[in-house]
């Protein structure tokens, strides 16, 4: 069934969500393809320099991430994570927490579509955390890399007063 693919920015707290059909290689290097599409080559690299993961068998493809096809360009650089060594990805996973606030863990994704995970990580991102000195990592996020990038990748601040981290957001 449907998978969601995360991925985090480390420097704010900020994660982005794509809704994938399958759990596949092809389906991982079609999402960094279209956000290559979306952003500047020089946007991408500054975005992602290094892109850590697991050793899933759906990043077994690295180079398709890394490379832009049309240039031969590296734009970016795919580790793994060690084996067994679940903290080199915590914060990662400690946000995954707030999905599982809104679709808990046993709920299956196929009647979702990519807006509706668009929408849930807005709230999660417009989320404000103590760590983030009160603020939320849309707004960090905003800082670093302004505006412009956010819109560019579908991000929405939503006021505090209306965020919902609960499966009644997605109803």
């Amino acid at each position: 069934g449907k998978v969601i693919l995360t991925i985090f920015f480390r420097n704010c707290g900020l994660q982005l969500g794509f809704l994938r059909d399958r759990n596949t290689s092809a389906s991982v290097t079609d999402t960094f393809q279209k956000l290559s599409t979306v952003l500047t080559s020089e946007e991408f690299s500054t975005l992602f320099p290094v892109i850590l993961t697991d050793r899933g068998s759906e990043f077994s493809n690295p180079l398709a991430v890394e490379i832009d096809f049309e240039t031969g360009e590296l734009l970016s650089k795919v580790f793994y994570c060690d084996p067994q060594n679940t903290n080199q990805k915590s914060r990662c996973e400690r946000n995954h927490e707030f999905i599982r606030l809104i679709i808990p863990k046993g709920k299956p994704f196929d009647h979702l579509e990519q807006k509706d995970i668009a929408l849930m990580m807005n709230h999660i991102n417009s989320y404000r955390r103590k760590k983030l000195g009160d603020l939320s990592p849309f707004e960090v996020f905003q800082t670093f890399h302004g505006e412009e990038i956010l819109v560019k990748l579908g991000a929405e601040l939503i006021p505090p007063q209306e965020i919902t981290l609960r499966p009644s957001l997605l109803r």
